[in-house]
């Protein structure tokens, strides 16, 4: 691990072989904690290359137990987290409305380690069981159309990386590649990162890693979600085509607001916000952030044929009570 430590510390960059190497040492518990909290910031502070990314994604994805959902077409929605901007849990929220519309969801994520709430502590105070071990997610997927797989279960060799990450407290590389290890092996994927200079990058790495259909988004305000407050990144993946472009939320027929607006809390703050929102209860921005998210990724999904009218679907689909009765299936079948 030294030499890798070493390498990094004076801004030179690993090869993928050379990444693999590192990562393979941090996962099986061979590195001391010193030692992954140097790498990764060093790594933090020289910047990863897409080499580095596809090696240490690789070695995670390998590692990881996986699923495989009955459904040919599903997607996940996640956000890289470490963004700093303090909202609630949007992609998360989101994800019960484009189940809801007909799109299954394979959601991998966590609790928070950089930020106030992720998703996994959104969803245990929403009453989701969070721990369900790999077959009982497949079966949400697969009966109600969204299952989330909590990167601590799905990603065991996780635990040896995780002390230096929460002693940290900073965003690392591997704020990156929980979603680029999805367990799913999702073809779709809409991942929100913390800065707009990393979207192409990892939109790269994606597409290398097998993913089809995608979206890699960052707010200009930083969010790492389609902001509401400015502009937004957005780096299209088709397939090996990677394009990149800025969106407004006015193109989508929304306002722009400010990002207090958009705020969220703790686990249990958010869990509230997220079923106003589904339930109907929340008619201003909070749901505007929401619509345009899950509309993206009904997109992404091809169950709408443009962000406009998967920003119709998804209002259509709250209103109907579909939504709220997705989250409460969700509850129900994880704790069986």
């Amino acid at each position: 691990m030294k030499e890798y430590i070493a390498k990094v510390v004076d801004g030179k960059d690993l090869t993928e072989e050379e990444a693999k190497k590192a990562m393979e040492i941090m996962l099986s518990g061979e590195a001391t904690q010193a030692q992954i909290a140097a790498f990764l910031t060093a790594l933090r502070m020289k910047g990863e290359t897409l080499e580095e990314l596809i090696g240490l994604a690789s070695v995670l994805r390998d590692k990881a137990e996986t699923i495989t959902p009955k459904a040919e077409n599903y997607v996940d929605l996640v956000g890289t987290g470490g963004d700093c901007t303090y909202t609630f849990n949007i992609s998360t929220t989101s994800a019960f409305v484009v189940a809801a519309a007909g799109l299954p969801v394979a959601k991998h994520g966590n609790r928070s380690i950089s930020s106030k709430s992720g998703a996994g502590d959104v969803l245990e105070a929403l009453g989701v069981n969070i721990m369900a071990e790999p077959a009982l997610v497949q079966k949400c997927v697969d009966e109600v159309g969204i299952g989330f797989m909590f990167a601590q279960l799905f990603n065991k060799s996780m635990k040896y990386v995780g002390q230096a990450r929460k002693e940290m407290r900073v965003r690392t590389v591997f704020n990156i590649l929980g979603p680029l290890a999805n367990p799913s092996r999702a073809k779709n994927m809409v991942v929100g990162v913390y800065s707009p200079a990393l979207t192409e990058k990892i939109a790269k790495a994606m597409s290398k890693l097998g993913v089809e259909r995608g979206f890699v988004i960052s707010g200009n305000d930083n969010m790492d979600e389609f902001t509401l407050s400015g502009t937004t990144t957005v780096s299209e993946i088709n397939g090996d085509d990677v394009k990149t472009y800025e969106v407004t939320p006015e193109q989508f027929g929304l306002k722009r607001v400010s990002l207090e607006e958009l705020r969220g809390g703790d686990g249990v703050q958010n869990a509230a916000i997220t079923k106003a929102i589904l339930s109907g209860e929340e008619k201003g921005a909070k749901r505007d952030i929401v619509l345009l998210n899950a509309g993206a990724t009904l997109y992404i999904g091809g169950v709408a044929d443009s962000i406009e009218s998967g920003v119709k679907l998804a209002a259509e689909t709250i209103d109907s009570g579909k939504a709220m009765k997705k989250l409460e299936e969700l509850v129900r079948v994880s704790n069986s």
